[in-house]
């Protein structure tokens, strides 16, 4: 599968959400502000070849279900909708991707999501990432609105996130311009489904619109970084605080 080969050979570049866009070689995004520096699949041999299956309907996540005790829902902001194009020397044809990540307040990757389409080519793929420690089978899923699931088989796990793709048809992508959310669901360790809720609003607008300036993106991939370590430096500061001063007696235990 390209997405497999493509992912373990190219480096990264960081987009304004954070997602790591890999266009030179035909494939779409990272789940980090870094690239990964082993890219390996972290699962056994056995199991990485069973992810080139299919996945099995019978066993495929449930639908979103509100109060659903074998549901987790992910709590995050998306991100704004953003289009990357690059030419791929390779084929002499430009490569997009329209892109969009799901973060928590604090800035913690939940999920980032794809169209990747090719200058020419009818044919389109839908990339996916989600944390590690999935469950690789049966997969993933994606529901627009309440429309019929598309399945999504895992290709490749790095250790910062696990990747999946979907090939989607024309009409999948009209149905996002009109639809409200998109779901992506995957089933944890514990066999409970997790929704990954991203937003459609504004993905018609993106994607037809035109592609954002690299230096634009250069410029926003600085912002989140400096953003993220700001954080990072006010949560260690809250640790700090909360320490007793060197030399002071613990408090006595209650009886």
């Amino acid at each position: 599968m390209r997405l497999r080969s493509s992912a373990a050979r190219l480096a990264a570049v960081s987009t304004a959400t954070g997602i790591a866009v890999l266009l030179a070689a035909g494939f779409g995004f990272e789940a980090s502000a870094q690239a990964p520096k082993q890219p390996a699949p972290k699962q056994a041999p056995a199991t990485a070849q069973k992810q080139k299956q299919p996945a099995p309907a019978p066993a495929a996540p449930q639908p979103p279900a509100a109060q659903d005790p074998n549901v987790t829902q992910a709590v995050g902001v998306p991100t704004p909708w953003t289009k990357i194009c690059s030419k791929d020397p390779q084929v002499n044809k430009e490569i997009c991707l329209i892109t969009q990540e799901l973060r928590a307040e604090t800035g913690q990757f939940l999920a980032s999501v794809a169209v990747r389409e090719v200058q020419d080519d009818p044919k389109k793929q839908f990339i996916i990432a989600v944390p590690p420690g999935m469950l690789l089978q049966p997969g993933m899923r994606l529901v627009v609105d309440q429309t019929t699931p598309v399945g999504a088989a895992y290709a490749i796990c790095f250790p910062n996130a696990c990747y999946g793709d979907a090939p989607i048809t024309a009409e999948f992508v009209a149905g996002m311009k009109k639809g409200t959310q998109l779901v992506v669901q995957a089933i944890n360790q514990t066999g409970r489904t997790v929704n990954f809720q991203l937003m459609l609003k504004d993905f018609a607008k993106a994607y037809d619109g035109p592609p954002i300036d690299p230096k634009v993106i250069e410029e926003q991939q600085k912002k989140l970084q400096e953003e993220l370590q700001k954080r990072a430096d006010e949560q260690r500061k809250r640790l700090e605080s909360q320490q007793p001063a060197p030399g002071t007696p613990a408090p006595p235990a209650a009886r």
